[in-house]
């Protein structure tokens, strides 16, 4: 990698990273390549300020916070805090009621409700797969996960078990029972299909003839009006595509020789360049932006082998039908694709500005992701709308809102694009932007596509924000707490009062354990229930099986219920998740330091030593979590809270943390490119990273993890 820098105007551009715009992404893009550099220039130069001034009100706020805390230790007073907050402009007076005016957005982001994917754009084969997850295959997501049980012989063979297979092909009818149901019969009872006169006919065991109750539902065909090879049914706005096989191996002996149902999965996908990605440095940037081009020109590959052999994987085409009538219709075969930037904080050495700082990289994403999506402006492979949506993360309040409006608006008068072309999703994680949500969003109100909920990055600010407050309760009683229930309640309250439904997307949070699809599909219809026309999942298997949860619960018309219930209580999301006298045992205390540490660790090795940034990191009873850099916050913070109050001492956090290194270099023993931590602890800088995060975490701002984690990978980087 080139330590060459370019010099444009006063400003330095790492060679290589300026070979790469000039050479890869603006050709075919009618971008000027100067004329580009020179107000990329002038306006990173000029935004950068702002921004360092704005993360200054960061500090100084969390100071008077600290303070206040410190002062009123014995005396809390819910309504003398909220005082003070409103005193210091913490908390903002809300203004009049308004409705979002965004214009040009994908029936992805408006129409359709479903399952939301999230991915680290570094990797390439990752991000195929989750833009290829817009269809999965409902049998294979329930005969390969634990949603079918292993019991009375059904367990997953080496080869085919038709036991298993029939609780699959059972679960199967019993879906499209109840998301499209006969007229009479049920679909156990199908032994084929004729399309008669525009409408679907259903032949039964009994020889019989039956309809969908809801003739609409029936949408489309492929193949031969009296031996179709595929059924296309539409439900809450999702397609289900029922594929006929009599040769096929389940289609052969299926009464009705279907042979697969294939469903619409991941609606859309969240590409990050933030929390899942570990990229310091101008090479690490180069490789995600390239990525980020290859998905815009519609070009991206992956050299990939399955089944011993060796395949190149690309994106989708579009499905094609023909529709009831005989005309042909076209499906997206691609989930909606969003691209997570990086927020306020962190800078990059990949451009030195003016005054020989480090470019903040938030605004550095900005510029060049949206530069590569000019290409998709024209083929319009992902935004049929021509927008680009970008989901800006770790914000504090409506200033810091408006400041990201302004680098976009900044970006579209350099790249000659409309006014609010460039799309934003707010991610509600910082208790700064929960408190001031409907501000924040009017902030953003002609260009805002997105808001969430993300309980992990929330309770590591939740944390911080009142660490001089006292000690934190245990991370496992934080999701049971009052202030996270009112939290997520408030961000669909706020979303609906604004005119989200039918507009924008309501988010929630990511379900982390990919090995346990039963559990989700128990837990996770919460989510649509909630009111969100959003959720994360993990890969495409469970977005596969998420959403079966949106074909049963219609979320648009659960927002119209829920849009007239009252709002959640801002007092109940300011009541801080502290112990009341705690008088927890060492056991239970060194048990859940453990926990913690062994998560931190597990994830940190990863991230320093291999630069891996999302990855399923075995907890500390094997079982196996996604974790990000959200997770990491957690974690550190809450051991970080209980060293200042005390609850345990720095020997004994060190003596664990020791501990649980050689019980990570246990679980990655079969890993051939894994460095242990044990017993040279003072060698490894993974495990020096680790502690800083621990040890160093009240000073780190808000809490973030990215600082050290930044330090010691370039430090690594460095050593190799």
């Amino acid at each position: 990698m080139s330590s060459n820098f370019i010099n444009v105007e006063k400003t330095k551009i790492n060679e290589d990273l300026y070979n790469f715009v000039n050479n890869e992404i603006i050709p075919g893009t009618s971008i000027d390549k100067d004329i580009f550099w020179k107000g990329f220039v002038s306006s990173s130069n000029e935004l950068a300020k702002k921004n360092k001034s704005l993360l200054k009100k960061r500090a100084d706020l969390q100071k008077s916070v600290d303070t206040w805390h410190v002062d009123n230790k014995d005396n809390f007073s819910l309504k003398s805090y909220k005082i003070f907050l409103k005193e210091i402009g913490y908390l903002v007076d809300e203004q009049e009621d308004f409705k979002i005016e965004t214009a040009n957005v994908d029936d992805e982001i408006s129409k359709i409700a479903g399952p939301q994917l999230v991915v680290p754009i570094d990797n390439a084969r990752y991000a195929l797969n989750a833009a290829n997850a817009r269809w999965g295959s409902l049998y294979d997501a329930l005969y390969g996960t634990d949603a079918i049980s292993d019991e009375n012989g059904c367990e997953k063979l080496k080869s085919y078990n038709p036991k298993r297979g029939k609780k699959v092909i059972d679960s199967g009818r019993d879906f499209l029972n109840q998301i499209a149901p006969l007229d009479k019969g049920n679909w156990k009872d199908v032994s084929g299909f004729l399309i008669e006169n525009g409408n679907l006919a259903i032949h039964l065991s009994d020889q019989s003839k039956t309809q969908l109750k809801n003739k609409e539902k029936f949408i489309g065909y492929v193949g031969e009006k009296n031996k179709p090879s595929s059924i296309l049914l539409k439900n809450n706005y999702l397609h289900v595509e029922l594929q006929i096989d009599s040769q096929h191996i389940i289609g052969k002996d299926d009464p009705s020789h279907i042979s697969d149902i294939v469903i619409e999965s991941a609606i859309s996908t969240i590409m990050d360049l933030e929390d899942s990605v570990a990229a310091v440095d101008a090479e690490d940037k180069i490789n995600c932006y390239r990525n980020w081009l290859g998905i815009a020109k519609g070009t991206l590959q992956a050299e990939m082998e399955k089944n011993g052999k060796k395949i190149i994987r690309k994106l989708n085409s579009d499905r094609k039908y023909l529709d009831t009538n005989d005309n042909p219709i076209s499906l997206h075969g691609r989930s909606l694709i969003l691209l997570r930037n990086v927020g306020h904080l962190m800078t990059n050495p990949s451009i030195l500005l003016d005054d020989g700082s480090e470019i903040p990289e938030g605004i550095l994403d900005a510029f060049i992701t949206t530069l590569c999506a000019l290409h998709d402006m024209k083929n319009k492979l992902n935004s049929r709308a021509g927008s680009v949506y970008i989901v800006k993360p770790k914000m504090h309040g409506p200033e810091e809102v408006a400041f990201a409006d302004e680098i976009f608006t900044h970006v579209e008068k350099v790249l000659n694009l409309k006014p609010n072309t460039v799309k934003i999703g707010i991610m509600d994680e910082e208790r700064r932007t929960t408190v001031n949500l409907k501000e924040c969003i009017r902030q953003a109100k002609k260009r805002i596509a997105f808001i969430n909920t993300g309980f992990l990055d929330r309770t590591g600010d939740e944390m911080h924000t009142s660490f001089q407050a006292g000690p934190m309760i245990f991370k496992s009683e934080m999701k049971k707490s009052k202030w996270l229930l009112a939290y997520e309640n408030w961000n669909v309250d706020i979303g609906l009062s604004c005119g989200f439904s039918g507009k924008a997307q309501i988010g929630k949070g990511m379900w982390a354990m990919p090995d346990r699809m039963k559990d989700m599909l128990d837990q996770k219809a919460g989510h649509p229930i909630a009111g969100a026309n959003c959720a994360w999942v993990p890969s495409p298997t469970a977005a596969t099986l998420h959403a079966t949860h949106y074909h049963k619960i219609n979320v648009f018309e659960r927002q119209q219920e829920l849009s007239s219930r009252d709002r959640a209580n801002i007092d109940d999301i300011l009541n801080i998740p502290m112990a009341d006298r705690p008088n927890w045992s060492k056991e239970e205390i060194n048990k859940e330091i453990e926990n913690n540490a062994q998560g931190i660790l597990g994830y940190v090795v990863r991230w320093i030593d291999q630069g891996v940034g999302c990855s399923k990191v075995p907890d500390i009873n094997n079982i196996g979590l996604m974790e990000d850099r959200a997770t990491l916050r957690i974690s550190s913070q809450h051991i970080a809270n209980w060293l200042h109050h005390q609850i345990c001492t720095k020997d004994k956090v060190m003596e664990i943390m020791k501990k649980m290194a050689k019980v990570v270099d246990e679980q990655n023993n079969s890993d051939k490119h894994y460095v242990p931590m044990a017993p040279n602890f003072d060698h490894s800088i993974a495990f020096k990273a680790a502690c800083d995060l621990v040890f160093k975490g009240m000073e780190q701002p808000s809490g973030y993890t990215e600082p050290v984690l930044h330090q010691r990978r370039l430090e690594k980087k460095l050593a190799n």
